[in-house]
């Protein structure tokens, strides 16, 4: 088995799941039928070709830059009729300067072929939706064979330098993972993709685990006031 690594990294993010109506939310990390349609469109499916093999693969993601929250107010106008029509105000969320990692796990073969997709995407790429390009960045961190947990754990840091300078000496990454049957404390998410048809887009449930936090060193971090050490512990 081998690890797909995944630097998901632009000015705007949106990783919805539960989105009806005139809300669109997102997520605070990537979901997995988001990253499944980056990895399709990679490929060239269209919408109505099967992913059954693409939502197999195991998933997790690490937070290395958690993104503010922005909400954008959209509007739009029927034109069919006599008169244009205005349709309902739409609510729309995003992640603004975001950065994560994710990690797809599966056979080799797939893996390598989904490498070399993403380098030369068939269909242009997106973070979850089409406003939402990815930075210049590659998009693709290699190929890892140690494991999923292991290759998320492995990857160097990726958050921008400023980001950096806000936090404190010591970071946390979270991760959140495709749970395996045996991790005793699950989040259950309507986030596996089953079909993209625009006609019946349909999804089902999987179970994800946040194990223990990725810990990170950071020299170039802020260093926290400790009013009883600035007066000599009385």
């Amino acid at each position: 088995m081998s690890v797909l690594l995944l630097r998901l990294d632009g000015p705007l993010q949106a990783w919805g799941d539960a989105s009806r109506f005139v809300r669109r939310h997102t997520r605070p990390e990537p979901t997995k039928s988001g990253v499944i349609g980056l990895l399709a469109a990679a490929q060239g499916r269209r919408r109505t070709d099967p992913i059954e093999d693409l939502a197999a693969l195991r998933f997790g993601v690490r937070v290395d830059q958690r993104g503010r929250l922005i909400r954008d107010f959209q509007t739009a106008i029927r034109w069919s009729g006599k008169r244009p029509e205005s349709m309902p105000l739409s609510y729309r969320y995003y992640l603004a300067d975001a950065v994560f990692v994710a990690a797809v796990e599966g056979d080799d073969e797939l893996i390598a072929g989904l490498d070399e997709a993403i380098r030369a995407p068939t269909f242009p790429l997106y973070l979850g939706r089409r406003a939402c390009p990815p930075s210049d960045e590659e998009v693709s961190l290699g190929i890892w064979t140690d494991g999923l947990e292991t290759a998320l754990r492995s990857q160097e840091w990726l958050a921008r330098e400023w980001y950096k300078r806000q936090q404190g000496r010591v970071v946390h990454l979270e991760l959140a993972l495709d749970a395996d049957g045996v991790q005793p404390d699950t989040e259950t998410l309507r986030d596996l993709p089953l079909s993209f048809d625009p006609v019946r887009r349909e999804y089902g449930w999987r179970e994800v685990y946040r194990p223990h936090p990725v810990e990170i060193d950071n020299p170039v971090g802020r260093v926290s006031f400790d009013p009883f050490a600035a007066l000599g512990g009385a």
